[in-house]
């Protein structure tokens, strides 16, 4: 493989040591970076970097060199919480809120979850697999280089496969790092609706044990909320997920304190995930523990609900992530600067609180400390090249107008 240098780059931004997998509370503030440098690619990795001043001459003899002509090079965002495999988009929905429907109301129209799982489930593998394939690209050139997928929009063993067979084959498609997290507890399917038992039943006694044995997820996932999951169904499909060596990656306190969190802690889980409504119980117990609070602002935005505390939770020394939630229902974008600006314009993080969580924080959600989410040497060369910019805040300032000149991929430009 031919090496890439990049050089003329007006900051290289993100130079965490290596060894720094997660930042929390004060150093999620800390956002290393060298002015006027460049960047080695090599084999699909980051080999090298440093100042202008101290340009290596020993260069690799099969070399593509590019100047940033004085733009920002960083490591590519790290999306650790998306929906982006559906058989339909959700319009007419998004008319009905804006004619002051809710959601109680959309849904008894035929809306909401039940509305994409009854879709998907008459999708073939391959059109999903074709329209996921082009939501992916478009979140690769605002800059997304490593992602995670979840099923959800199943709902039955059939569909529920056929989703995570999709996320496989993506995985095999694309040069990015992609997780899977198995996410059949996303509601109560019609025919369960009133025998929730059995539901649970069908996971723990067909589905898990079939998405095991064809190693189909990386996560488990459980919607935990007031007319969803109840905490102790919650907790019995986590420690049944654990058996099947699945640690959780859950949807935690979206429309209510609901205990979710709690749960998540109990049972070590990488992520809780959305934390729109928390309160000082809720913060403590996060910060006792080594999960990770995954808050998604595009969300609150598009459905008009509470964001999520960011500060609080900064404040109480607890690591935070950033992510799309990019689904057809509540987030129909994947674009990560977007949700950068949001972090910052409202839930008041920095801008380099708000790009940490983006990618080191995001990568360390997805368990992919070790390859990608900030720009160390032996990481993958998964970056973008912006426009030269007056300084790092005029990334999120800029909100709704791409700054991304070149997307690069394991050393290659995309």
């Amino acid at each position: 493989m031919s090496a890439l240098l990049i050089t003329d780059i007006g900051s290289l931004v993100g130079t965490h040591p290596k060894n720094i997998s997660v930042l929390k509370g004060s150093s999620m503030n800390t956002l290393p970076a060298i002015n006027n440098a460049w960047i080695l690619c090599e084999d699909g990795l980051i080999a090298d970097f440093g100042s202008m001043d101290n340009l290596p001459t020993n260069l690799p003899t099969s070399l593509t060199s590019i100047s940033a002509k004085g733009g920002y090079v960083f490591p590519s965002w790290c999306d650790s919480h998306t929906h982006i495999v559906f058989a339909a988009s959700r319009e007419e929905e998004f008319v009905m809120k804006i004619q002051g429907k809710s959601y109680e109301e959309i849904a008894a129209a035929g809306g909401g979850i039940l509305n994409s799982a009854r879709k998907l489930q008459n999708e073939t593998e391959d059109h999903l697999f074709e329209s996921a394939s082009m939501r992916l690209k478009d979140m690769i050139k605002q800059g997304t280089g490593a992602v995670e997928i979840k099923s959800g929009y199943g709902l039955t063993l059939d569909s529920e496969l056929k989703m995570l067979r999709v996320i496989r084959r993506l995985k095999e498609a694309f040069k990015i790092p992609i997780k899977a997290s198995f996410l059949a507890a996303h509601t109560y399917p019609e025919d369960y609706k009133n025998d929730h038992n059995s539901y649970i039943k069908l996971i723990i006694d067909k589905m898990l044990p079939k998405i095991a044995d064809e190693g189909l997820a990386d996560y488990i996932d459980v919607f935990c909320e007031k007319g969803f999951f109840s905490v102790d169904e919650t907790e019995k499909l986590l420690e049944v997920g654990a058996k099947y060596g699945l640690p959780p990656k859950i949807h935690a306190n979206q429309l209510s304190i609901s205990g979710a969190v709690q749960v998540g802690v109990k049972h070590h889980a990488i992520s809780v995930d959305h934390l729109e409504v928390t309160d000082e119980d809720v913060v403590r117990s996060i910060s006792s523990s080594n999960t990770i609070a995954t808050l998604l602002p595009s969300c609150s935005l598009y459905l008009g609900i509470p964001f999520a505390n960011a500060r609080g939770l900064i404040n109480a020394d607890i690591p935070v992530a950033l992510a799309s939630d990019f689904n057809p229902g509540s987030t129909p974008s994947g674009n990560m600067n977007f949700v950068v600006s949001l972090g910052c314009i409202k839930l008041k993080m920095l801008p380099e609180e708000a790009i940490n969580a983006a990618t080191l924080n995001g990568a360390a959600a997805m368990q992919l400390s070790e390859t990608v989410g900030s720009i160390a040497v032996g990481k993958r060369a998964n970056l973008f090249i912006t426009r030269p910019m007056s300084s790092l805040a005029y990334l999120p300032y800029s909100f709704g107008q791409s700054q991304i000149e070149k997307v690069v991929l394991n050393g290659e430009i995309c």
